[in-house]
């Protein structure tokens, strides 16, 4: 049975056979309110049945929308300003006159004939077509983008067919230049995300040297990457792990890590570890407000740190860690997969896979309660919350995403333990957990 979203089999056939795809033409993929997915392509030439064709929530009559795209970064430097670009971005259009309703949503550009990192932008949805609006996109994409700037407006024309109409935006603030006009047809669903096969080395890193390599290129922009780098370099690559267990215990926020790595360290006579370490712990709001590429890279590293005194601590007694590499691959994978829990790669992706550089723990434990348990005990909290743990309380599917991601990491894998008991009942459940492996403790 074809996956939701997709063509149907007959119906992309007679596509292809009126309008061969080139290779030059590009795929499109929005993430619209309720974390739908749409992918959509422009086409000069109409295949048959055209005018039933069009991308579904694409357009919000009688409005317009409007796209632009980060331009491809051509060496580790510029990948770094362009993902600082798309953040800064990110938050001048949630206060750019846009209209009431509109909407900004996140959009990827890709090719589906080649293997390039696809390019990462906007897709702005207007609920009317207001001169001042478009004025204030122009000017913004000015002011931020390096020349050329391109911008692609859709309307609707009267037999309800949707247009794109291609614009070269020049110096002057009223300058600019027409590049062309094409239809609006559905893309097919590929068979994964197209971020899918970018993921490690762009969110996730499958080495030391990997987030190193983003932070080297951070120094200038950000003061504290020198000093997190500096604490890593001092860290010993390859520490072997020492002969008592070394547990690890996941979860999001507020599903019990605190209570139950404290009672198991007291349980076990275990030192306990958390990650980031306090070493760099002053440091995570600043990089808790960078793109996902350095944001990520620096807790990739914080990993490395921490397997340092792991290696240290687990030659003299049992070591518990609160979170660990786990956790910074699920909150990566599910930010820069956009959807729904159904788009995140496969089972045994590459991207599930324990770095071979990194010391690996004996057991990991994920612990698990209900979204509505877990937002009412955050509540209860009151905490200060980062961005990504307001995103678990607003997005059901970005939650899921997460959950999803844990449960497929492999090698090792995540032992699964029911946290909404009692705290006595949690602890017996996740100690029968280890023990299974260490039947002596």
């Amino acid at each position: 049975m074809p996956r939701r979203g997709r063509l149907s089999l007959s119906l992309l056939l007679s596509c292809m056979a009126q309008s061969p795809p080139r290779r030059a033409e590009r795929c499109f993929v929005a993430e619209l309110p309720g974390s739908e997915l749409v992918y959509f392509t422009c086409s000069r030439s109409a295949p048959l049945g055209a005018a039933a064709l069009r991308p579904r929530g694409f357009l919000p009559p009688p409005g317009r929308c409007y796209s632009f795209c980060i331009p491809p970064a051509q060496s580790p430097r510029e990948r770094v300003r362009a993902a600082r670009l798309h953040g800064q971005l990110q938050q001048r259009l949630s206060r750019a006159p846009l209209g009431a309703g509109a909407r900004v949503l996140p959009l990827l550009s890709y090719s589906p004939a080649d293997a390039a990192a696809p390019e990462p932008g906007f897709l702005v949805q207007a609920t009317q077509a207001a001169a001042e609006a478009e004025r204030a996109l122009e000017e913004l994409l000015r002011l931020h983008l390096p020349a050329p700037v391109h911008l692609s407006v859709y309307e609707e024309a009267a037999d309800g067919q949707v247009w794109r109409t291609l614009w070269r935006l020049q110096g002057a603030p009223e300058g600019k230049e027409l590049l062309g006009r094409v239809r609006v047809l559905p893309a097919p669903e590929p068979l994964s995300h197209p971020a899918a096969a970018h993921l490690l080395g762009a969110a996730v890193f499958g080495s030391r040297e990997a987030a190193r390599g983003v932070l080297e290129e951070c120094t200038s922009l950000i003061p504290e990457a020198k000093a997190v780098l500096d604490l890593v370099d001092k860290c010993p690559k390859l520490p072997k792990k020492g002969d008592f267990p070394v547990i690890v215990i996941e979860g999001l926020d507020a599903t019990g890590k605190t209570t139950v790595t404290q009672s198991l360290r007291d349980s076990l006579g275990a030192v306990l570890l958390k990650t980031p370490p306090s070493c760099v712990s002053q440091w995570r709001k600043t990089f808790d407000d960078e793109p996902t590429l350095v944001r990520r890279a620096f807790y990739a590293l914080t990993n490395y740190i921490v397997a340092s005194e792991i290696a240290k601590e687990s030659t003299k007694s049992p070591v518990i860690i609160d979170r660990f590499w786990h956790s910074t691959a699920a909150y990566a994978i599910a930010t820069e997969i956009s959807g729904k829990v159904l788009n995140l790669p496969p089972l045994h992706h590459p991207v599930y896979c324990w770095p071979e550089d990194l010391l690996k723990p004996d057991v990991v434990i994920l612990l698990t309660v209900s979204p509505e348990e877990r937002i009412r005990r955050l509540q209860e909290r009151g905490i200060e919350k980062t961005r990504e743990e307001e995103e678990l309380e607003a997005n059901r599917f970005f939650h899921q995403k997460v959950e999803g991601s844990y449960r497929r990491m492999e090698n090792p894998s995540c032992e699964l333990v029911d946290a909404s008991g009692s705290r006595e009942q949690v602890l017996e459940d996740v100690l029968h957990q280890i023990k299974k492996h260490f039947p002596l403790l």
